[in-house]
């Protein structure tokens, strides 16, 4: 009976025992990559879990948005100030003397139409298409400049054969419209960007009034080469009191102590006192002193001497 039933058994189970061990045969060399497919697939939930969870990218974001407000602040700042500064150089208003600081009070017979302070150039140039009081000396000046530029540059370029001596009548001529471009440039400037501020306004005050002195002395030097056409050693003496004379006003107009509105008439001492001594009514002794030698009687001058 043992036996047979070991038989029934070991013929009921011969399949199953074979399979078995089969089974676990492949289990055996499976195991490692099940585990590992396990480990993954354990592993990936807690990734994705992670991935969904993770607060990391939102950080970033965080970070980003905190990083960006104070350049948005500052970039809408910049725009403010640039609308205010364009709506405040757009819309200035002439003002009354009165309220003028200390250094535009040049002209106390001026009441109305004064320019405000404007610390920009820009605004300075802007203002020459207003109205107010400077708009003529600026304008005049200015198309003066470009008229005498115009007329020097036509003159330096004309053929040789309209001149008696090329060379030294081109560079009298040179000289004359140099001192009245220098002149008229330095004052439409003046004019133009005084009330920027109290240096620029006394830096530009020096320039013009010495091209002023130019413009006097540049004048005087074709009016001494014609007078004394034939005569070269008078004609050295007086244009050497000419450069004297304009030299020593550059240099008073140089100095701070008078560049004030204070000392106006001070400056203009050299300019209309010493000059006027040699140019204005005594500017004629050139002209007589060249046509004595032609038996032109001088007793109409005599009371300028």
């Amino acid at each position: 009976m043992s036996s047979h039933k070991g038989s029934v058994v070991a013929q009921g189970n011969g399949t199953p025992a074979s399979n078995r061990e089969n089974d676990t045969v492949e289990l055996a060399e499976l195991g490692p990559l099940l585990e590992e497919k396990g480990k993954r697939t354990i592993a990936n939930p807690t990734k994705t879990e992670d991935e969904q969870t993770c607060p990391v990218p939102q950080e970033e974001e965080e970070e980003v948005r905190v990083l960006t407000l104070p350049l948005q602040a500052h970039h809408a700042m910049e725009k403010m100030e640039e609308f205010v500064y364009k709506v405040w150089e757009g819309r200035w208003r002439v003002i009354p003397y009165d309220v003028l600081p200390d250094w535009l009070k040049d002209n106390d017979y001026l009441l109305h139409g004064h320019r405000p302070p404007m610390p920009s150039f820009r605004a300075c140039f802007k203002s020459i298409f207003r109205i107010h009081t400077e708009t003529g000396n600026i304008w005049t000046h200015l198309l003066g400049f470009v008229l005498f530029l115009f007329l020097g540059i036509l003159t330096m370029l004309r053929p040789n054969m309209y001149f008696m001596a090329p060379l030294q009548e081109k560079v009298v001529f040179g000289m004359f419209f140099l001192g009245a471009v220098l002149c008229l440039s330095f004052s439409w400037l003046f004019h133009t960007v005084y009330c920027h501020s109290e240096k620029v306004s006394r830096t530009f005050s020096k320039l013009d009034y010495s091209g002023i002195a130019l413009l006097i002395m540049g004048s005087f030097v074709p009016w001494l080469y014609y007078s004394f056409y034939c005569s070269p050693q008078p004609r050295l003496i007086y244009l050497s009191i000419v450069c004297v004379l304009g030299i020593s006003a550059i240099i008073v107009a140089q100095w701070d102590r008078f560049a004030t509105p204070k000392h106006r008439q001070t400056r203009a001492v050299p300019v209309s006192s010493d000059f006027p001594r040699l140019g204005g009514s005594s500017s004629l002794r050139p002209l007589l002193w060249g046509l004595q030698p032609a038996g032109i009687p001088l007793w109409p001058g005599r009371w300028l001497y």
